[in-house]
Formats: structure tokens, sequence, C-alpha cells
């Protein structure tokens, strides 16, 4: 951003099912404090888009996936969580709810909005946590790789 001001889109926060409190609050903070908007945006684990299957594999099923009414749980709760401890969803705050893969869903609403920042928590500790990374790779690396804005990876209280 050599010479130029910030920019003027929403933070985005893509949010687990279990982010911590303090990661949300903080993430409300430094948009409250850019003068931004905050997306709180929860991508479905359970959902999948046809779009970026191998191109052999593509099918003329359209980018909005079917609705899966089990995955409903994790969002509705992630929600409920958000309202308790922001309050209700509005001017300062909305909440959005993605298919796909992780990085790939926030790099797409991120384009989408034009954000100016994007937010994500470092990862939970411990061995099950590790063996995601490894098998499924890190969501705040992979975003670091893949966005052409900036990323704030915020670690977690241990």
């Amino acid at each position: 951003m050599s010479g130029k001001q910030w920019p003027d889109g929403p933070v985005i926060l893509g949010t687990e099912w279990d982010a911590s409190e303090h990661l949300i609050r903080a993430a409300a903070g430094l948009a409250a404090a850019l003068g931004g908007h905050l997306i709180c945006a929860f991508v479905d684990p359970a959902s999948y888009l046809t779009e970026w299957a191998p191109a052999q594999q593509l099918t003329a099923l359209s980018l909005d996936p079917s609705i899966n009414e089990e995955a409903q749980f994790p969002s509705e709760h992630m929600e409920r969580r958000l309202e308790a401890i922001l309050g209700k969803p509005g001017d300062t705050w909305s909440f959005r709810v993605l298919n796909g893969k992780v990085p790939k869903a926030l790099n797409r609403l991120a384009k989408n909005t034009n954000a100016a920042l994007l937010i994500v928590g470092g990862g939970r500790p411990g061995t099950l946590a590790w063996l995601d990374r490894t098998l499924e790779g890190s969501v705040p690396i992979s975003l670091i790789h893949q966005i052409q804005r900036p990323v704030l990876v915020f670690p977690e209280a241990r």
C-alpha cells in the first residue's frame, strides 16, 4: 500500500464455531477503530462448492450449494454467540455463512466486499489441531499466500 491511505472496505473476521470471545471483541474493536463495518464470516465445514472441483469432475450444478439441514447447527450457534458478545447485527457488524474450503471462501468474500483487512485466529493448540493443519493446511498461511490485502493472524490466548 505504498503511498496510499488505508482502504475504506469492511474488516472481515473468519470465525470458527468455537472462536474465543477475546478474538471476537478484538476484531470488533479494530473494525471500530478503523471506522469500518465488521463482517463475521463462518465457513460451513460440511459444505463444498462444485466449481472448485477439478475440471474433469465439474457438472452443471450451481455455485449455490444445497442446504444441509444437519450442518445448520454450527452457524446458528455461532450467530447466537456473536449476538451475545456484540449485540444485534446492524450498522457495526453482520454475519455471513460461506461455503467451500475456508481460505478460498474467505478470499472470495474479501474480494467481493473489497475488504480492508482480514482477521483470523492463529489456530487451536493440541495434537488433533496439528493433525488437521498437516492434512488440510493452515488457513492463515493459505490466506497470506492467496489474498491481495492485509491479513492479521490473531494468536489465541494460551
